[in-house]
């Protein structure tokens, strides 16, 4: 388990990097004196460095520029890093935003909720999802600690790890037929399946079935069935696992839905949320990446898909607003007890909650509740999905929620459930260290393409209108 950010973090790193003739003061009230030149270029680290006891080996780590969590992606110079460092920047106009008044400060406590007419320059080991960090000649100093140009003299940062989890996937419908009509059953994931398949694990909600061995159980054409080619497309994507907890697992009945994870598993794709029975549904998907232990879980709080039971196929489920009924206190301290099993096994718990109300923006309040229950038995993040639209994002403690990504495919036809947000988590060892939500915007095709950041404005507006991130005390 992670939950190492905030003041702990600051004043772990913040009074070492001072003794050091680093740019940072240790978490205190107390204002920092002014800043000194930090180290010079990094060195080519090899790849395995992970804060060797050796004292030949190197022994540097990022100083990084924080901004805002709410401000667009910055990229600068390796000169004009080193000069907002010391602070000889005062106006956002020299990093390429619009004009106005910079502040810098080296004060870790200030994170949580960073101004947005301020930058903090900090050790990276301070850095936590409440902001977003400045590359520097092209480079993330999270996800490439070894080629970053600003380095203070510290231990060497673990080999990072990155994560990406995306929102619904539905291949079936027309998403399918046009797919036919193109020859490749995976048409749709193809525009973006080298940025996914680039990621250490990557993680999804497969909304439907594979296959259609029974009667409909969804209205008019409701129920979705997607060809079982699919899953080479699934793989070559770099998907790793699929939460199946939703309300459309069910679709074409028991055997329809056995069989649909009988042919995920047997391409190398494991799922987790649903299945044959419980010990099946309710078996985790743990997988290990650069020796930190990454655990799955999932539950659907919609309904229409069965509730697994003894000798009943069917998804993990917790009644709760609007659609199942009054929170189930059984079923969801059933399932914090899941949680808190999986905890003492892993390093990092991820739960996938299929929750919420369709297409609107706002989450229903139950939804904070659950998610601080989730928090407290062990997870680090929460990530929802079901309302089509996007959903803000909070960090509950050291737990980071997101309500909902929005639709990855799907062939809905209004512009807020055509656009949607990759997340992109990296971390040190077990802690968490940045997320990017990286925009996109399902096409005429029924494929996602990444959209510039100036060009999801109004996927960003729904977004942060319900976000803790990023939001500044008034």
């Amino acid at each position: 388990m992670s939950h190492r950010y905030g003041g702990h973090m600051g004043a772990r790193w913040g009074g070492a990097a001072a003794l050091l003739l680093v740019l940072v003061a240790a978490c205190t009230s107390d204002p920092a004196p002014k800043p000194q030149e930090v180290e010079s270029t990094a060195p080519d680290l090899p790849s395995g460095t992970e804060g060797s006891s050796d004292p030949a080996a190197p022994t540097t780590r990022p100083l990084v520029l924080a901004v805002n969590a709410r401000r667009p992606p910055i990229d600068v110079t390796e000169a004009l890093a080193r000069r907002v460092a010391r602070g000889e920047v005062d106006n956002w106009r020299e990093l390429g935003e619009p004009a106005g008044p910079l502040t810098v400060t080296d004060r870790t406590d200030t994170l949580a909720h960073l101004p947005m007419d301020t930058v903090a320059a900090v050790v990276a080991d301070a850095v936590t999802p409440a902001v977003r960090v400045v590359d520097v000649n092209g480079v993330d100093p999270l996800k490439d600690p070894q080629h970053y140009p600003v380095q203070v003299t510290g231990p060497a940062p673990r080999v990072p790890t990155t994560l990406t989890v995306v929102g619904d996937i539905m291949l079936g419908r027309q998403v399918g037929d046009r797919a036919s009509a193109e020859g490749d059953p995976s048409y749709p994931l193809r525009p973006m399946q080298d940025r996914l398949a680039s990621a250490d694990l990557t993680v999804g909600n497969f909304e439907g079935t594979l296959s259609d061995n029974g009667e409909p159980r969804q209205p008019g054409d409701d129920s979705f069935n997607a060809d079982p080619r699919v899953r080479s497309g699934l793989r070559e994507a770099g998907f790793d696992a699929l939460d199946l907890a939703n309300n459309h697992t069910g679709d074409f009945g028991d055997t329809a839905l056995v069989e649909t994870v009988s042919r995920l598993r047997d391409r190398g794709l494991d799922t987790f949320g649903a299945g044959r029975g419980p010990r099946q549904a309710w078996q985790p998907t743990i997988v290990e990446r650069h020796g930190v232990r990454f655990g799955f879980l999932a539950f659907n709080a919609i309904g229409e898909t069965p509730e697994v039971g003894p000798g009943r196929p069917g998804a993990v489920s917790i009644s709760m607003p609007p659609r199942t009924g009054p929170l189930d206190r059984g079923e969801l301290g059933r399932f914090l007890a899941a949680v808190r099993r999986l905890a003492a096994l892993v390093d990092v718990v991820t739960v996938m909650p299929h929750w919420g109300t369709q297409y609107t923006e706002r989450p229903e309040p139950i939804q904070a509740r659950v998610a601080r229950a989730l928090a407290d038995a062990g997870a680090d993040l929460v990530i929802g999905g079901h309302p089509h639209w996007v959903q803000g994002a909070s960090l509950v403690g050291d737990t980071l929620v997101v309500n909902s990504l929005g639709n990855f495919v799907f062939d809905m036809d209004s512009t807020e459930t055509q656009e949607g947000l990759v997340l992109e988590a990296v971390f040190w060892g077990d802690q968490l260290m940045a997320v990017e939500f990286v925009p996109y915007r399902i096409g005429p095709d029924f494929a996602p393409r990444v959209v510039p950041y100036a060009d999801a404005a109004g996927t960003f507006d729904l977004f942060w209108r319900f976000s803790g991130l990023g939001a500044t005390p008034r």
